[in-house]
């Protein structure tokens, strides 16, 4: 059975819309609450709200993940990426990361059970996780796949940008699969 939003509209409150000036972390103009978004299929809709789709609805890998209006977040089907320099070397990395928007009253959504079985599925794959609570503060986190000692690293500081990323810069960054090992 597929799964549905139903008075879910978390995404409406947490994630960027670009073509309305919304910023990730605010509440969307055009959601009313208990109803949805007001342009939904219409004329006003932006496009990338109707090419949009949360994670949760869409992928069975989220199959033991709650609802996001229940969870306190949601994951974004659109990849990203983040930059990793290396301090000995200099040199850069891209590294693909999974977003998660995370509801800012719930800071702590992110350590839920069920997302650190979804992040370390992930992490095999060599996605780290970008948790987001707004357009300027996030944390990124490796699951124990990426480090030699099989550890959970949350990393807050030294971040220059967690700006969203263009398809773009994604495609230009992502050209090839990323993969870093964190040692102690």
């Amino acid at each position: 059975m597929m799964r549905q939003c139903g008075d879910c509209q978390l995404c409406c409150r947490l994630l960027p819309v670009p073509p309305l000036g919304k910023k990730g972390g605010e509440r969307c103009k055009h959601q009313k609450f208990g109803k949805g978004c007001a342009v939904y299929h219409k004329p006003g809709m932006p496009p990338e709200c109707a090419i949009w789709n949360c994670r949760w609805l869409v992928n069975d890998d989220t199959d033991d993940l709650s609802r996001p209006d229940r969870s306190h977040y949601v994951i974004d089907i659109m990849p990203d990426f983040i930059t990793v320099n290396h301090d000995e070397t200099g040199e850069k990395q891209n590294i693909q990361v999974v977003q998660i928007w995370i509801d800012p009253k719930h800071p702590d959504a992110h350590r839920d059970p069920g997302l650190r079985r979804f992040m370390f599925r992930r992490a095999e794959e060599g996605k780290a996780a970008i948790v987001r609570y707004n357009a300027k503060e996030a944390i990124v986190i490796f699951a124990p796949p990426f480090d030699i000692n099989g550890q959970w690293h949350e990393i807050t500081s030294g971040m220059q940008s967690v700006k969203t990323h263009t398809l773009d810069e994604m495609m230009a960054a992502l050209g090839g699969e990323a993969r870093m090992v964190i040692e102690p």
